[in-house]
């Protein structure tokens, strides 16, 4: 039977808080203190770096002790990502940190659950046992949070299966932190698990994705004309074949020096998931393509392997990944996104440990380029080892991907 929890009646209120004392004691002692006061609420996310690894069972009964919601969930991972005191979002890398979000959404459906990837139903068989781990109706619309412990087999089939069971519903989180403690990484109630754990919110509340990518297009579009498994042997231009190699080998003329240089050291492929008409260029657009990484060459046959299955058809295009092209992408995104009518009441981000100050050479840029357009909203999240977002209408586990969540009141029905 599907079982749904409906937020309280009172005003909707989101409060965040952060904390990077080393103690799991003083840790929590600082959440409590900066939430003080705020009563019942109806969802709590919980995200904690691996550094209070061994002390994650202690996490959630230390704080259910000072704080009252009817929903705990969330995961630990490799870095942090929150708003601290004076209101700023911070996303801690290394070290110790653990940020919590609590929420109060009235009229919103909210269905958290914990799924066993070793028991998951038959993805041959109907939907409707995909229907019951989960415990949401997939008529009522709205999306998904999820976290996968990455010790879990099954993963590709969960993501499959909840797309098959929720076919129309966003799917986004991630994979949580690495670590050597003998417990799962992932928060549920108040235990510690491994799996799968999550929540559909819907009703008078949803979630808006926004999936960057971290890469921008270069050269054209070509077709797949030959390809075994994840081996590309030949790409389609127009009437023209030719092989991946030479056509790589094409572009480098028609390319300025410095992506030559990201043509050596950051080239990825970005694979069509449905066949399109060219954009208009110029104007912010979600990519159609699902980047892949590039995982070998053979120069004997000009072949490549893609990480990532091909079909003979599919639309093909070389892609590159740099700090600036990564920054420019987000705030496209970020620009159409603040367009909407409904105004955001929080930002969740699960990230790649690839991002960063890795990636830009400084820290909080993903964060700061959300404030910029969204200045009053709390951010929080995870830095994951694999990130979850759709792509083109299906769920996809990425990697170098900043995976926005933006809680949003849902539209209201069109009076007829």
């Amino acid at each position: 039977m599907l079982q749904l929890f409906k937020g309280s009646k009172t005003s909707p209120l989101v409060r965040t808080a952060l904390s990077q004392q080393p103690s799991l004691e003083q840790a929590v002692a600082e959440l409590t203190q900066q939430l003080a006061g705020i009563g019942q609420m109806d969802l709590a996310l919980v995200f904690a770096s691996s550094s209070y690894a061994s002390d994650l069972p202690r996490l959630l009964p230390l704080l259910q002790k000072k704080l009252r919601c009817s929903h705990w969930l969330g995961a630990c991972g490799g870095g942090v990502i929150g708003t601290n005191a004076a209101a700023a979002p911070q996303e801690i890398e290394n070290g110790p940190a653990i940020s919590l979000t609590l929420m109060r959404l009235p009229g919103a459906q909210l269905s958290p659950f914990q799924i066993n990837l070793n028991q998951l139903p038959d993805l041959d068989g109907p939907r409707e046992p995909w229907m019951e781990a989960v415990g949401a109706d997939p008529e009522a619309g709205g999306a998904m949070l999820i976290w996968i412990d990455p010790a879990s087999s099954g993963i590709n089939d969960l993501i499959s299966g909840l797309d098959y069971g929720y076919p129309a519903m966003a799917k986004l989180g991630g994979l949580a932190g690495q670590h050597s403690a003998n417990h799962g990484g992932l928060f549920f109630a108040d235990q510690v698990c491994s799996g799968a754990v999550g929540c559909v919110i819907s009703g008078a509340y949803s979630l808006d994705p926004v999936v960057a990518q971290g890469c921008r297009p270069i050269g054209p579009v070509f077709e797949v004309a030959q390809a075994q498994r994840n081996v590309l042997l030949e790409l389609r231009q127009g009437d023209a074949l030719q092989n991946p190699l030479a056509a790589l080998q094409g572009l480098i003329g028609e390319l300025p020096s410095s992506d030559r240089e990201l043509l050596r050291n950051a080239l990825f492929v970005g694979l069509g998931k449905e066949n399109f008409a060219m954009p208009n260029p110029s104007a912010p657009q979600v990519s159609p393509f699902l980047v892949r990484n590039l995982m070998g060459m053979d120069p004997r046959l000009g072949a490549i392997a893609v990480a990532d299955r091909l079909r003979i058809g599919q639309q093909l295009q070389f892609q590159v990944r740099d700090g600036n092209s990564s920054r420019q992408e987000l705030k496209d995104l970020l620009l159409l996104q603040q367009q909407r009518a409904e105004q955001p009441l929080a930002a969740l981000l699960f990230a790649c440990l690839g991002r960063g100050q890795g990636l830009y050479g400084e820290a909080n840029v993903d964060v700061g380029l959300c404030r910029e357009l969204f200045p009053d909203i709390p951010v929080a999240g995870l830095f994951c080892n694999g990130e979850i977002g759709p792509v083109a209408g299906s769920t996809q586990m990425h990697g170098y991907t900043a995976s926005w969540a933006f809680l949003v009141p849902s539209p209201k029905p069109t009076e007829t």
